[in-house]
């Protein structure tokens, strides 16, 4: 079978961040996810790939095996190239004997399976790659069709009804009574609108008022819906209406964060 176009582009932005890392030193600070450093992000994303191999690979109907088999990378900075490559060349084996309708266990609460699998490999190398970026002080550009894949895969498993029912503290936090978020990428086609309401937090793909709207690049988006930079730190951005509410949303996506 082919490999999926989402997997295709995590093989290049994989490369990308094979290159940036390899051979640099372990303990380099992450300052995106200031609990981690360059090793422990190589560590989760080659690990993540891996694991993901395994459930898809395998049709796993629960994780269990496949989080068993979690390992670091190695402990060699010049060995994280190969390191890196072999584990997405494992995913991209695993998706291209697989179809979307392949059943396999997914956190979701929506047994999305095979497709949520290969976008959020997607969004997970998109964003690391970008705390790669902020750790190594290298320049952070990424296609605006692959950013709002990316900003899709973060929002959508934000909003899921696994993430609800599994991070009790978020689901806390975002209880609501009807608050309304629009997120407009303006140089791709990309916008959604969340609303906040007792038992879950709604997710339309659609062009709709809202409390707090928030438009520009849709890369931008990402890095700030991500925590990856302060709002105040991204000018291309516009917003219109309730401040509050959107930085409110944004504290509360520390998801994958360190």
């Amino acid at each position: 079978m082919d490999t999926p176009a989402y997997v295709k582009a995590v093989i290049e932005q994989t490369s990308t961040f094979a290159d940036w890392v390899h051979d640099k030193d372990a303990a380099t600070p992450v300052p995106t996810c200031p609990e981690w450093t360059l090793a422990d992000l190589v560590d989760h994303v080659g690990g993540t790939q891996r694991m993901v191999a395994m459930l898809v690979g395998e049709q796993l109907s629960e994780p269990s095996k496949a989080f068993a088999a979690l390992v670091p990378g190695p402990a060699d900075p010049g060995e994280w190239r190969a390191w890196l490559g072999d584990g997405v060349a494992r995913a991209q084996q695993a998706f291209a004997a697989v179809t979307d309708e392949t059943p396999v266990w997914d956190p979701s609460g929506g047994a999305a399976g095979v497709p949520f699998w290969s976008r959020r490999l997607l969004g997970e190398i998109c964003v690391h790659r970008a705390d790669a970026a902020a750790a190594l002080g290298t320049r952070y550009e990424l296609d605006p069709e692959l950013a709002v894949a990316a900003l899709e895969d973060w929002l959508a498993t934000m909003t899921s009804r696994g993430y609800w029912e599994n991070r009790p503290g978020f689901a806390d936090a975002m209880r609501g009574d009807g608050q309304s978020l629009h997120f407009h990428a303006t140089d791709a086609p990309g916008e959604w609108v969340a609303r906040r309401e007792p038992d879950r937090v709604a997710l339309e793909r659609t062009h709709d008022k809202a409390d707090v709207a928030v438009r520009g690049p849709a890369a931008e988006l990402l890095l700030v819906v991500s925590r990856r930079r302060p709002l105040d730190e991204a000018p291309t951005l516009e917003v219109q209406g309730d401040r509050a509410l959107l930085d409110h949303w944004i504290t509360h996506m520390d998801w994958v964060t360190g």
